[in-house]
């Protein structure tokens, strides 16, 4: 006797991973224009865009007509980010890593939602750390997706998955994209009326070269299971300077990161200028009275003050309050460049 399809046979239906980025918008577009029902979910992490990303991805979903999950996996991505199986890019980027754990991520939300396969907007060659053709084996198969996965942009390049041997969507479909050039992502924007999306850009903050030294250094100085979200955060802001060991100095640059900087300052020493226009300042680490001074000089050379004569400061720490008049460095003082980090 034949067997009987059931009904979700005969109306799949898609949980696509939304970034806010043409790829993955085109990817969704792609398989919703042939009436498979589909889902965005954008998977929220520290190092993804924040708000302005969201707001983006929210955009794309309305653009698209599809509802949007939105899950925040921000502590459980630093995992990822401390301990990559397959290592880090040019950045602390773990790209493979990160994009196992965004789909299984997609796994869970497509099993919960009785889904039948996941849909991204990778694009073979793209990217060389984790879009070369073993890459995508590897993130289908360490993910669980395994021929649940389709990647709509590129599925003619790449052996078929259950979508297409299913008859969910012909091959017809699908594109056969390859390599770095946008042009016929850009095309096929055209063609799906897709005018408002972001120019391509590295997105993520891990990829950033400033950034990541500064999360190299706190690994080295503390080891990366010690370093927390706050942490993570943190080393986002401000001009950061390595002045011994376990003393690193963090001075803002302008108003808005003073501001994140005292947002940020629990258990650490706060330095303030007090009759001198300047920047807020953080201690991390437990300096010695001269290493305090240092910090302190340190503090002085990006206030608004042309000389060398002693700069008072508020000095806040372990809920004790002092004032120290200490001289600024001078701008041309050679270890500025050797601290930074």
């Amino acid at each position: 006797m034949k067997k009987m399809k059931s009904e979700n046979e005969y109306h799949p239906r898609a949980i696509a991973l939304l970034s806010g980025g043409l790829d993955s918008s085109l990817a969704a577009a792609v398989v919703t224009r042939v009436g498979i029902e589909v889902i965005g979910l954008h998977v929220v992490h520290l190092f993804g865009g924040g708000h302005r990303r969201a707001a983006q991805v929210a955009h794309t979903a309305t653009q698209l007509g599809i509802p949007l999950r939105t899950i925040d996996r921000s502590e459980q991505h630093l995992a990822v980010v401390r301990h990559p199986r397959h290592g880090y890019g040019a950045g602390v980027n773990p790209c493979i890593d990160c994009r196992i754990f965004m789909l299984r991520t997609a796994k869970q939300v497509m099993e919960a939602e009785r889904a039948q396969f996941v849909i991204t907007g990778e694009v073979v060659g793209q990217r060389p750390m984790s879009q070369h053709r073993h890459a995508l084996e590897i993130v289908a198969t360490e993910s669980g997706l395994g021929d649940r996965l389709l990647r709509p942009l590129s599925a003619n390049l790449l052996p078929d998955t259950l979508p297409v041997r299913e008859g969910w969507i012909s091959r017809d479909a699908l594109y056969a994209i390859s390599g770095r050039s946008r042009a016929p992502q850009r095309a096929l924007a055209r063609e799906f009326g897709i005018t408002d999306y972001p120019q391509p850009a590295g997105g993520c903050l891990l990829t950033d070269k400033s950034y990541a030294a500064r999360v190299r250094d706190a690994f080295h100085q503390r080891g990366a299971d010690a370093v927390t979200a706050a942490d993570f955060i943190l080393l986002r802001y401000g001009r950061q300077f390595r002045i011994g060991d376990n003393v690193k100095v963090i001075i803002g640059r302008n108003e808005e990161e003073n501001e994140a900087l005292s947002r940020l300052a629990a258990g650490k020493i706060v330095i303030d200028p007090t009759a001198v226009m300047g920047p807020l300042a953080l201690v991390e680490g437990n300096p010695d009275p001269q290493q305090l001074r240092i910090a302190i000089a340190l503090a002085g050379r990006y206030c608004d003050h042309v000389d060398t004569t002693p700069i008072a400061f508020t000095i806040f720490r372990a809920g004790r309050t002092e004032t120290m008049s200490v001289p600024p460095l001078a701008r041309d003082d050679s270890r500025i460049a050797a601290w930074r980090i």
